[in-house]
């Protein structure tokens, strides 16, 4: 989970700041629907094992030119665990409900992931009661959630299927459980690093259960077209590439403003879906949308005072409290 750090006193040009900004939101805001329209040539496990395990390597070559690979046997198990919950339950659980419901609407319920987050390290990880707004916004995200996924009928479109709701809203509760497993495991210190070493084990554990699941048989060479190949390159890109933005923002300006990203995306999500896409925007979706983002907001900027216990296995982290804002992942491939 990210925290608030201190970031650099030199501020850079606002163009630099504007333009990350802009990276974070149009690649990680649209690959909602890129991943869906990429599913209609690659089965889903295996577009997303195979985005991963390229973007991972790229990743990881770049930081072994940098010469930043001090690793231990124990980072490597970390990151196939974290890569398990994050990468194959969470992104691999997206990219299959695709299949099922509207690109959109994954984006949605995937912005609920910081409620799972600050629901689970109350009962389970922290055990430490969060405060006052913070519950409301729990009580007001979950309502919002409610609302997403009634059974009653979206003006235009029909009922939604629930399989694919629960298959995303359980992909949100596995990358939020990696995302608090993550502050206690053994981990290099560079960000861009662990993600890349994520990446490869998630994109490893993702081919494997395409091939277990049969999906290898049902890909043929024959169907890649131009447009199938163009999706997948940008779908790699965006994994490789938006991740150093966001770190580099979270250097040189505060957590408040690099993470905006977690309310912009889903908004632009659901609107490149119903304009490219042609998939439904009803007031239902609207409203809860904005309920929900309205509810995280509330969550990641109210201060939360929580221990860490961050010294089982990474010398790198010790045990104290916090003050800081819940805010969202750091190393956020995701779920993207």
């Amino acid at each position: 989970m990210a925290t608030q750090s201190a970031h650099s006193t030199v501020r850079p040009p606002f163009w630099m700041v504007a333009l990350a900004l802009l990276t974070l939101y149009i690649t990680w805001g649209s690959s909602y629907l890129a991943m869906r329209f990429a599913i209609e040539t690659f089965p889903p496990f295996m577009m997303a094992g195979i985005r991963f395990t390229i973007a991972g390597a790229i990743l990881y070559l770049w930081q072994a030119s940098r010469g930043e690979l001090r690793l231990k046997q124990a980072h490597w198990q970390s990151a196939f665990i974290l890569g398990a919950l994050m990468l194959l339950g969470a992104n691999g659980g997206n990219s299959w409900a695709l299949q099922l419901i509207p690109s959109g609407l994954v984006a949605l319920l995937v912005a609920s992931t910081p409620l799972w987050t600050t629901l689970l390290n109350w009962v389970g990880f922290a055990k430490v009661r969060p405060p006052g707004p913070v519950i409301f916004g729990l009580v007001v995200g979950f309502a919002g959630l409610g609302l997403l996924i009634s059974p009653s009928e979206f003006v235009g479109y029909g009922s939604i299927n629930p399989l694919g709701v629960a298959v995303v809203l359980i992909a949100a509760a596995s990358w939020a459980t990696g995302s608090l497993f993550s502050i206690r495991m053994p981990l290099p210190e560079s960000r861009i690093l662990v993600t890349a070493m994520e990446m490869i084990a998630g994109g490893v554990l993702l081919l494997t259960v395409s091939w277990l699941t049969g999906e290898f048989p049902r890909f043929h060479f024959e169907a890649l077209t131009p447009r199938a190949i163009g999706i997948m390159t940008y779908l790699v890109f965006v994994a490789a590439v938006a991740l150093p933005c966001y770190v580099w923002l979270i250097k040189v300006v505060p957590p408040a403003i690099a993470t905006t990203y977690a309310y912009v995306n889903p908004v632009l999500a659901v609107i490149l879906g119903w304009a490219i896409g042609g998939e439904p925007l009803t007031p239902q979706i609207a409203i809860a949308g904005a309920i929900i983002l309205a509810a995280v907001v509330v969550i990641t900027v109210t201060p939360q005072r929580q221990p860490i216990s961050a010294t089982a296995g990474n010398p790198s982290k010790s045990a104290t409290t916090t003050d800081a804002p819940l805010a969202p992942s750091a190393d956020d491939p995701s779920v993207h």
